[in-house]
C-alpha cells in the first residue's frame, strides 16, 4: 500500500522540480534579453548625442518646427481636460475652505518657498569693482576663473596692478573672449588660442549668423573656454636702441675662458631642454655685462624672433653668448669688449613677460647649462 502512495506522489515532486527549473530557465532568459536590449539602446543613445553634438545646428530648424507642432497638439487635446480638473479643484477648494483660511494657505504656502539657484554657468562678462584688500587671486575665486583670465581679459600686465575701486571685466569662464575681426573663423579663432574648435562650439552661449556652419559677425563677442592667449606680439626693434651712452671698444681681447656673472637679480628660469639659457629678473632693470672678453657679433633687433633686442659676443675659443630681451643697447656690431663692460641695460622687449634677462652660453653651436660656467 505505501509503495502504491510512494509511486502515486513522485510524478508530482517530479513536476514541481521541473516546474521550478523552468521559471528560473525563464528568469534567466528574460534577464539577460532585457539587458541586451539595455545596453544597445545606450549605445545607440550615445551615437545619436555625439552626432547631434558634433553636428549642432543643423536640424535646429526642422527640430523646432516639428517640436511646435508636437506643443501644439498635444495643447489641443489636454486643454479641456486640463480646464475641467481646475474647475472641480477651484470648487471643492471654495466650498470646503472659507475665505479667510484659504488665503491664510495661500501665504504660508508662498512664504514656504525657497529660491533654487541655477547651476548653469554665467553667459556674459561681468564688471566687478575691486574691493579693499581684493586680489587677482580672491577675485578669481570668487568668480570661478583662472587668474591669467582676468589678467589677459582687463590687459594686466602682471598680478599686482590693481586697486582698491578699479573696474574689472569677468569673464563667464576661464578663458579668453574674443571680438571676432574679418576673416576670422572658428577653426582660425581656435589655432590662434590653443583650443578645439569643437570646444567654442560646444560653448551654449555663443552665437552664429549661420548655425549650420557657424558663421561668424565682425565685431561679435566669442567667448573661448580654456583659451590661452597668444604670445605677445614682437615689439618695434629700434624702439629701445640707446642713445647718448655708448661703450667704447676695448682694442684686442682676450677671453679668459671662464665666465662671470652678466648682471644681478633672480633666477626665474633655469636650464631646460625647452628652454636653452638662463632667466634672470631684476625690476630695477640693471646693466648687462659681458661674461667674458669678446667681439660683438649682432647688437640689435635683426628679425622677428623673440629674442627682442639682444646682443651676441664670439669669444673666439669656441665658446659664444647671448643677451636678451634688452631695452637698451650700448653696444655695436664690431666692436671688442672687455670682461665686465656694459653691453646694455635689462628689459622686456621680444616675446617677454616681465624685465629681465635671458643669457646663454653656446660651446662648438651647442647650447649649455650657464651654471656650470658662471663664477
Amino acid at each position: 500500500m505505501s509503495l502504491m502512495i510512494s509511486n502515486l506522489f513522485y510524478p508530482i515532486e517530479l513536476f514541481f522540480k521541473d516546474l521550478n527549473k523552468f521559471f528560473l530557465s525563464l528568469f534567466t532568459y528574460l534577464y539577460y534579453r532585457l539587458f541586451a536590449s539595455f545596453t544597445r539602446f545606450e549605445k545607440a543613445k550615445g551615437l545619436m548625442v555625439n552626432g547631434l553634438t558634433a553636428k549642432r545646428g543643423k536640424y535646429v530648424r526642422p527640430f523646432l518646427h516639428t517640436s511646435m507642432i508636437g506643443l501644439f497638439l498635444i495643447g489641443l487635446a489636454v486643454t479641456p481636460l486640463i480646464s475641467d480638473a481646475i474647475s472641480q479643484d477651484y470648487n471643492q477648494v471654495n466650498d470646503g475652505l472659507g475665505g479667510a483660511i484659504l488665503g491664510e494657505s495661500v501665504i504660508a504656502q508662498a512664504n514656504s518657498i525657497n529660491t533654487q539657484i541655477s547651476d548653469k554657468p554665467e553667459s556674459t562678462v561681468k564688471t566687478y569693482v575691486v574691493k579693499d584688500g581684493a586680489t587677482l587671486s580672491t577675485i578669481a575665486e570668487k568668480f570661478g576663473v583662472s587668474v591669467d583670465t582676468i589678467r589677459w581679459q582687463n590687459n594686466l600686465k602682471s598680478v599686482d596692478e590693481i586697486k582698491e575701486a578699479d573696474k574689472l571685466e569677468i569673464p563667464p569662464v576661464t578663458g579668453i573672449v574674443h571680438k571676432v575681426k574679418r576673416g576670422d573663423t572658428i577653426y582660425s579663432i581656435a589655432k590662434d588660442y590653443s583650443v578645439d574648435a569643437q570646444a567654442i562650439v560646444n560653448w551654449p552661449y555663443n552665437t552664429y549668423t549661420d548655425d549650420e556652419n557657424f558663421g561668424l559677425a565682425v565685431g561679435q563677442l566669442i567667448i573661448i573656454p580654456d583659451g590661452i592667449k597668444p604670445k605677445e606680439q614682437l615689439w618695434d626693434p629700434n624702439a629701445y636702441l640707446a642713445q647718448g651712452r655708448n661703450t667704447p671698444n676695448a682694442g684686442a681681447v682676450s677671453a679668459l675662458g671662464s665666465f662671470v656673472w652678466p648682471t644681478s637679480g633672480v633666477i626665474t628660469q633655469y636650464f631646460r631642454w625647452y628652454h636653452q639659457g638662463l632667466d634672470i629678473a631684476n625690476r630695477d632693470a640693471p646693466d648687462i655685462l659681458a661674461a667674458d672678453s669678446g667681439t660683438v657679433v649682432v647688437a640689435g633687433w635683426p628679425d622677428n624672433w623673440g629674442y627682442g633686442n639682444r646682443v651676441i659676443i664670439d669669444h673666439g675659443n669656441g665658446f659664444v653668448t647671448l643677451y636678451a630681451h634688452m631695452q637698451a643697447i650700448y653696444v655695436f656690431a664690431g666692436q671688442t669688449v672687455n670682461r665686465g663692460d656694459a653691453l646694455g641695460r635689462m628689459g622686456s622687449t621680444g616675446r617677454s613677460t616681465g624685465t629681465h634677462l635671458h643669457f646663454e652660453i653656446r660651446a662648438n653651436g651647442v647650447n649649455q647649462d650657464p651654471l656650470s660656467y658662471l663664477q
